[in-house]
């Protein structure tokens, strides 16, 4: 089959590499229909996260069925099937409390070892823990499909930024970062309520989308002066919930310092940087609480799948360009280079 590789910073390949097979018996083989690349995967393009050389990539996927193993009973071939960014095993003590990102058996799409998602197919360890069934009619309609794959990690993420900055019906929300995942972040507080929701962001076609999504208020400044704007907006009060979906020093302070006395910042940008933004001192004065992390998004899925069945959510805009396999890498140029949003990537 075909596979996106990395083999050093800014060279990406596609490859022939064997086909997935079962391995164990809670295996199961999945023939990708739809992947994407994301704005995490920039951090080994670009060199500041460690791969090996001709090691796989890619962690957001859906597609049919083709194999399982002896064991598996929750899904059979022909099933389109989601996969959430990691894989677990959905019965350890984690996975029942539902933080699957700690699964004891679980790991990440592409480490060593194993298949990415960038491919035309993937071996799926605990087949039955990891995969979430979704209509078989979806499967021939190309926008459904879409919005049904930020599931695998996008739309979940957002929803977990915005549950652990507490939204709440009638609540102000602030969103720091105008990527997918802060998008993503935006309809997620719209859904669960938010009355007023302040994107911090300068380009024009990602506030565009985040107005779409519910934004009421868009704020361009930067630093010290997005403060001055969103305090300007709210009272001189700042925001109940504050998301952030950036994950450097810079970013975490300006959440920080746009919160709400006794509100709350859920934060899932994966942090790089030289610090943390983080002052304690006046985190424990102003009564902020910080919550977050890698989302659970297995455990979101069943919750987030009817409202996108439905057409209540629709998370498919943040695609804004689309390739088949062999364009993985332009893709990825195009992501870093700021001219798309996010890249989806059909079979």
């Amino acid at each position: 089959m075909r596979a996106t590789t990395i083999h050093a910073p800014f060279d990406m390949r596609v490859e022939d590499v064997p086909d997935p097979v079962v391995v164990l018996p809670t295996d199961a083989v999945v023939r990708v229909l739809r992947a994407c690349v994301c704005g995490s995967d920039l951090w080994a393009y670009r060199g500041e996260a460690k791969r090996e050389p001709g090691q796989r990539i890619g962690h957001e996927f859906l597609g049919l069925v083709e194999e399982t193993g002896s064991e598996v009973t929750g899904v059979r071939r022909g099933d389109l099937v989601v996969a959430p960014f990691m894989w677990s095993d959905g019965v350890c003590d984690y996975c029942r409390e539902g933080l699957t990102t700690s699964c004891e058996h679980g790991g990440f799409w592409g480490s060593v070892g194993y298949d990415g998602g960038q491919g035309e197919a993937v071996r799926v360890p605990y087949a039955d823990g990891t995969l979430v069934q979704l209509p078989a009619d979806a499967a021939s309609d190309d926008h459904l499909l879409s919005a049904l794959l930020t599931l695998s990690d996008v739309m979940g993420t957002g929803h977990h930024a915005a549950l652990g900055a507490g939204v709440r019906p009638g609540s102000t929300v602030a969103v720091v970062g105008d990527g997918a995942v802060g998008l993503c972040g935006v309809l997620a507080a719209k859904r669960l309520g938010a009355e007023r929701i302040i994107a911090l962001g300068r380009h024009q076609a990602r506030t565009d989308i985040a107005r779409r999504f519910g934004a009421t208020d868009v704020v361009a400044e930067r630093g010290d002066a997005a403060v001055e704007a969103i305090r300007a907006l709210t009272k001189g009060q700042g925001a109940h919930a504050v998301i952030e979906a950036v994950g450097t020093e810079q970013s975490m302070k300006t959440a920080v310092d746009i919160t709400r006395d006794g509100g709350a910042i859920g934060f899932v940008g994966v942090p790089h940087g030289s610090g943390t933004g983080l002052d304690l001192g006046v985190m424990f004065d102003r009564n902020i609480a910080l919550r977050g992390g890698v989302a659970p998004v297995r455990t979101y899925i069943p919750e987030l799948l009817p409202d996108v069945l439905d057409g209540t959510i629709d998370p498919s805009p943040v695609f804004d360009l689309t390739v088949g396999i062999e364009g993985v890498p332009g893709g990825y140029k195009a992501m870093d280079e700021r001219t798309a949003l996010k890249v989806l990537v059909t079979n």
